[in-house]
């Protein structure tokens, strides 16, 4: 609780005309000031006793809000306390993009408003919304008393997005990505196809035992594997290959675009962006992907060797697809560690022109996307597909 500057200066001149009332000794003088006094006393006890009990709800929309967008927050605010509060104010707080402030007539017990703001989202990440800040005066104006109230609220503002047209077929040896029609898997599938013969290194797993049985040998139940349904997005996070802020950003929105594309075409992408790897293979986990692109940095101490070597050892196939900002050997070593599990790769990288990287890339058969800081990943994507591949739709 605190007075407010007409409540100070209510003190003021009640001070003033004690002076006065001394000096000349005008029995009305000193009544005027005790007046002053008084309400300033009678203000702060108000105040003081009708503390704000607010509750406060507020909804976000849309739920799924990208960087560049508006976004709608509707608070609504039920007050508890047992006085009604005069032209309270409220005051919801964006970290990091602003606030909003509103003014409302008397508010009583149980009576409900909302409020209604907008939130220009730029750039991408994970704000706080809130606690609101509740503030009370009296009907005088002469005091004044408030703080927090009611639970934060998170808003995560995803990368800002392209949309992308076509699929590639990348001609490269996984049977998994290039076949036109379904292939044998040793590792697993969703309907059984057909049985073969045991052969050295076969999941014993995989052993059909009635038929085992009855030919008196081991045999395999071959399992269908669906053509083009995996994929891997390796973000590069290293601080080395982004010249600019400004390049690391356009990679953000490079490696969101092409998550989003995969989910919508019905693939089972993976990402990693450093940490562990994620799946966008429901909608849950596709928010958690997203929202891991929302918050990533750029990170000057990751060994992207030793991270292709971690995802070798648990790959499960599909296409390779490598965002970086100018491509160098260390990530042509770590595409190589993995070409045996991810036999397809493609290459989306922000940079003004190839490099010599790059044509290693192309000569072990990698679709490359060059763009540069200003330009269009949807453009580069579509002229890459147009140029070298295939344009289909994922089963």
């Amino acid at each position: 609780m605190m007075l407010t500057d007409r409540g100070w200066a209510a003190l003021g001149a009640s001070l003033a005309l004690i002076v006065l009332w001394v000096a000349l000794g005008e029995d009305e003088l000193l009544a005027a000031a005790v007046m002053l006094v008084l309400g300033t006393v009678i203000a702060s006890v108000y105040v003081r006793l009708a503390r704000p009990m607010i509750e406060v709800t507020r909804q976000l929309n849309p739920g799924l809000v990208h960087e560049g967008d508006q976004a709608i927050v509707e608070a609504t605010l039920v007050h508890n306390g047992r006085f009604p509060l005069v032209n309270p104010t409220f005051e919801d707080e964006v970290e990091g993009l602003g606030s909003a402030r509103f003014f409302t007539d008397t508010l009583r017990r149980g009576e409900r408003v909302s409020a209604v703001y907008q939130i220009l989202c730029r750039p991408r990440g994970v704000y706080r919304v809130g606690p609101a800040r509740i503030m009370i005066r009296d009907p005088l104006r002469l005091a004044r008393n408030g703080g927090l109230t009611g639970e934060s609220d998170k808003l995560i503002v995803y990368p800002e997005v392209e949309d992308l047209e076509g699929f590639p077929v990348v001609r490269g040896r996984d049977p998994s990505v290039h076949a036109s029609r379904p292939e044998f898997s040793h590792r697993g599938g969703e309907d059984f196809f057909t049985i073969r013969e045991y052969q050295t290194g076969d999941d014993l797993r995989r052993v059909h035992w009635p038929t085992s049985a009855k030919r008196d040998q081991l045999m395999i139940k071959q399992l269908e594997t669906p053509w083009q349904s995996r994929a891997l997005v390796l973000f590069d996070i290293r601080t080395s290959v982004y010249p600019s802020p400004t390049a690391f950003e356009k990679a953000v929105r490079g490696a969101a675009s092409i998550i989003r594309h995969l989910y919508r075409s019905g693939f089972e992408a993976e990402m990693w962006a450093g940490g562990r790897v994620l799946s966008s293979k429901d909608p849950a986990a596709y928010s958690s992907v997203m929202e891991t692109l929302a918050m990533v940095r750029p990170d000057h101490d990751v060994d992207i060797r030793a991270v292709a070597a971690r995802l070798q050892r648990s790959g499960r196939g599909g296409a390779l697809l490598l965002v970086t900002g100018r491509p160098d050997h260390d990530l042509f070593a770590a595409q190589q560690l993995l070409s045996n599990e991810y036999r397809s790769t493609v290459l989306l990288a922000v940079t003004s022109a190839p490099t010599p990287d790059t044509l290693l890339f192309q000569k072990t058969g990698a679709a490359t996307v060059i763009v540069p800081q200003d330009g269009s990943w949807a453009e580069a994507w579509l002229s890459a597909t147009t140029r070298s591949w295939t344009t289909v739709s994922a089963v």
